[in-house]
């Protein structure tokens, strides 16, 4: 995938627009201009029929007047004509930009998921490698081991060859000598022949299994390459969305200083999310949207008859422009994808390490990793959050919360509507030490994945792909 000059062109012409269409302002500015311009209509049809009223009663007002009248309609016409031609404008303008933010958010999710299927394929070579590698320090321990027994085996050869045994007709009274060689040779050389095999073996497969280390690892360098091009080309894109997003850092600032003040007085996650919700007017903002979308979506599907119904949830994600989830959150399962590449170090339910269960879901991620939203939903919070490092709260609908820890670093903001796929924060290398990490005891990254229901953690694993389980070897 290219990224050229047009396509930051074209993020740099919606700047001034897109953030209003992507919170549904839009759509209020389109209603309240329609509306306008059917005020005017209205109005200009009023006048219209009280010309038309002043010219029927000409005798009243005087035939002088008739002209200024005429004149007065003509007027009001042209007015009625260019407001429909600015409302046909207005309409048009609105369908390029949602065509427009539709076209740039699949770039950026095709590019997201282009990226996480290089960390995957890196991670599994990294795994073959470490098999191999494995297979070779056995080998070279086994032959080790050996060393003394290979070198009995080599001198016996030798001395063997330095003195055959006696030709039984060149000296008839060497003849017992010869029985003792025959004998001894006899007990010997099946031995020395199975080690012999052996020893080719261990060495044939050491040679492939070396062959076999270097092709993986200049496989591997190419892959890590590939990592590197594609995380160049996301970040900017990442920036771009939010430089479009964000119309006024100084409100932006003061949200994440809120934020950062109520993480600090909030004793578990569900008093964060009340107090995010009670006291940022970003969260709360995303909580109406939510709570209206879901209302939304429950009087669209009560007019949709089964089938139809059916076949709108068979594509809940195929429309990157949308601006609010296309199903109920409980309508998903089987369906979401997982947020990073890695295998599943721990399932929900599972023992903590400190005598209690997890409420979660640990995934072991690659270093700079990149971390995707695995449902559509609002940002409820995104900053530091106790031992759990950089926490994300997504609010999904119905009461359903999704929360990612443990990353490096955010890309979104509180209050900005996401879409399933979407690229919002980046793991670290390690180094910093959360909780999931302590817990598990782990060098790498750790993704700590939650999901609520009304304040109270659920089991996530109903809700993911099980393409996405397999690619992970959960």
């Amino acid at each position: 995938m290219k990224v050229g000059a047009g396509w930051r062109e074209q993020w740099a012409d919606m700047r001034l627009t897109a953030g209003q269409l992507i919170r549904g302002e839009a759509r209020v500015f389109g209603t309240a201009a329609a509306c306008a311009l059917v005020a005017l209509a209205g109005q200009a049809r009023a006048e219209q029929s009280g010309a038309l009223s002043l010219e029927s009663s000409g005798a009243a007002t005087g035939a002088a007047d008739l002209p200024a009248k005429r004149l007065e309609l003509r007027g009001v016409e042209e007015t009625i004509d260019a407001a429909s031609e600015q409302k046909r404008k207005l309409e048009g303008d609105i369908a390029t930009l949602r065509a427009d933010r539709e076209r740039l958010n699949q770039t950026l999710l095709d590019a997201t998921r282009r990226l996480q299927d290089a960390e995957r394929r890196a991670g599994e070579i990294e795994q073959r490698l470490d098999s191999l590698k494995t297979k070779e320090q056995a080998i070279v321990e086994s032959l080790d081991s050996r060393r003394a027994l290979i070198g009995e085996v080599l001198m016996a050869l030798q001395r063997m060859g330095r003195r055959p045994p006696p030709a039984l007709l060149a000296k008839p009274e060497d003849v017992l000598q010869a029985i003792r060689a025959t004998m001894a040779l006899g007990a010997v050389l099946p031995r020395m022949r199975e080690e012999t095999r052996a020893l080719q073996a261990d060495l044939t497969e050491l040679v492939g299994l070396r062959e076999g280390i270097e092709a993986e690892q200049s496989r591997l360098a190419r892959e890590k390459n590939d990592l590197s091009v594609q995380r160049a080309r996301l970040a900017p894109m990442i920036d771009q969305r939010q430089e479009a997003l964000s119309q006024a850092q100084v409100t932006l600032d003061a949200e994440s200083e809120r934020a950062r003040r109520l993480a600090s007085k909030a004793t578990s996650l569900k008093d964060l999310i009340q107090g995010m919700e009670a006291e940022s007017e970003a969260a709360r903002r995303g909580a109406e949207a939510a709570r209206k979308a879901d209302a939304a979506r429950e009087a669209a599907d009560a007019a949709l008859s089964r089938e139809q119904r059916a076949k709108a949830l068979a594509a809940p994600f195929k429309d990157a422009a949308r601006l609010a989830p296309a199903a109920a959150f409980s309508d998903l399962k089987s369906r979401l994808p997982l947020p990073a590449s890695g295998p599943i170090l721990r399932r929900f339910g599972a023992p903590d390490g400190f005598g209690g269960a997890e409420k979660g879901l640990s995934i072991g991620a690659p270093e700079k990793a990149v971390v995707v939203a695995p449902c559509d939903g609002w940002i409820a919070f995104s900053g530091p959050y106790r031992s759990y490092g950089q926490l994300l709260i997504i609010n999904a609908g119905a009461g359903y919360y999704v929360v990612l820890a443990g990353m490096s670093r955010m890309s979104v903001n509180v209050g900005q509507f996401v879409l399933a796929g979407e690229p919002v924060a980046i793991m670290g290398d390690g180094a910093a030490r959360t909780a999931a990490t302590v817990a598990i005891g782990a060098k790498q990254p750790i993704l700590y994945v939650e999901f609520r229901k009304d304040g109270t953690a659920i089991d996530s694993s109903p809700w993911w792909a099980k393409s996405d389980i397999r690619k992970v070897g959960g």
